[in-house]
């Protein structure tokens, strides 16, 4: 098996409402936009995978990754990291590629991912992940609406100027849903973005303030009160043992950070997300989290692309216990729009748990018609088209130079 054909598309699908992120403060966004991958093998099994995307900005990104992935075994994925990692040094993070590796050897071996990564077949128990800042009343009563739908777990986002103003919000809704669900809340203090508000990033005074306040306020978990990269401030507010459980790395950049982050204690929960880092790197960091007895439940707040890819690596461990994150926030960011170029939503039972896929592969279900209507191919690269652009760039000569170099490679391999 080898890559023989890569496929890029830009995929804007229009939400119906304005959806406003905590994690960009002050930010309309009006779409869900993400870059869309598709591998096909030589005998036409094909993998996906999408990496969440601001617009166009990785426009350019087929001339740079192709020749990279043409003519590999999409069951080598060591190598396959390997050569995403080298194309990364030129600006792109590329791992969220990755996936469409595993889809295809799941496809070929015909069985789910998590499967391939040991796991097997369980519904999925999930928490309500909410991304926007509301009045914390009006937020109290949307999140019992969700415990009466069967959720048992929610996330709460806090973003104001002021601390005084988030501890407010978390007593507000602690007042409000304690006994009727089990609480976390997310500061998306990792990665601060300021373009359109100038929100301050939290000292670990204030870090040290609010993970109080959400203890005596019965919150279970706190995400990313600091910079995710500030692995000894993590660590000294980890120990002082505040009552509230640390959970965090949804950003960091894979096992190599991740690896630092568990050495050094930042956290007791790690939610890496695999279209940021990988699956295999995901992977690495849920192994460490078995062997150190933390909890581990990985971030999937990209896309319905990305729940599904994430859903994998939560279906692969059995022990953590902590539930899977659920994108919701109506009536902007809901199902329809958050899977839009699938065949179906993914949608909660009356427990609020998913079923998982049980097809070969991530079982994505990519919808043509939708894709036409939402996504635009702006990339592809088979072999042939590969020797002619290399013809065409280098010239004749050092293009048979480089074609019996590259054979030569794959026989010493």
């Amino acid at each position: 098996m080898k890559i023989a054909k890569v496929e890029l598309y830009h995929v804007q699908i229009p939400l119906e409402k304005t959806f406003y992120p905590t994690w960009i403060p002050g930010y309309p966004q009006t779409h869900n936009s993400f870059t869309l991958v598709r591998l096909e093998t030589k005998c036409g099994i094909e993998g996906w995978s999408a990496g969440a995307a601001m617009g166009r900005e990785r426009e350019g990104l087929g001339d740079l990754i192709g020749g990279y992935l043409i003519g590999l075994d999409p069951e080598d994925i060591p190598t396959a990291n390997q050569r995403l990692k080298e194309a990364s040094y030129l600006g792109w993070r590329n791992y969220w590629i990755e996936p469409a590796f595993w889809d295809i050897v799941g496809k070929s071996k015909g069985k789910p991912v998590y499967e391939l990564l040991g796991g097997s077949a369980r519904p999925v128990e999930t928490y309500i992940s909410t991304g926007e800042m509301r009045d914390p009343a009006q937020r109290a009563e949307q999140l019992l609406e969700m415990a009466e739908r069967g959720f048992k777990t929610a996330k709460l986002r806090v973003k104001n100027i002021e601390l005084k103003d988030d501890i407010r919000h978390v007593e507000t809704v602690a007042s409000r849903v304690s006994g009727k669900l089990i609480m976390g809340v997310d500061a998306n203090q990792g990665w601060l973005v300021t373009i359109m508000a100038r929100m301050p990033a939290w000292t670990h005074e204030r870090a040290y303030e609010f993970a109080v306040a959400c203890a005596r306020n019965n919150f279970r978990w706190l995400e990313e009160p600091l910079d995710s990269r500030d692995y000894d401030g993590l660590a000294a507010l980890r120990a002082k043992k505040t009552g509230v459980r640390l959970a965090g790395a949804e950003l960091n950049y894979g096992w190599d950070e991740t690896k630092v982050m568990i050495e050094k204690g930042c956290l007791d929960a790690y939610q890496p997300d695999s279209t940021f880092c990988g699956i295999s790197q995901a992977k690495r960091t849920l192994d460490a989290c078995r062997e150190k007895g933390l909890d581990f439940s990985p971030h999937t707040w990209t896309n319905g692309i990305g729940l599904i890819i994430n859903m994998h690596l939560w279906l692969a461990d059995a022990e953590r216990n902590l539930p899977l994150e659920y994108p919701l926030e109506e009536p902007s960011w809901i199902p329809r729009w958050r899977d839009g170029i699938q065949e179906a939503p993914i949608l909660p039972d009356s427990e609020g748990r998913l079923a998982p896929p049980t097809e070969p592969g991530l079982g994505l279900r990519i919808d043509p018609a939708k894709l036409r209507r939402y996504g635009r191919r702006f990339f592809k690269m088979t072999e042939l088209s590969l020797k002619f652009k290399v013809v065409r760039e280098k010239g004749v000569g050092e293009a048979v130079k480089l074609a019996k170099q590259k054979k030569q490679l794959e026989l010493e391999s």
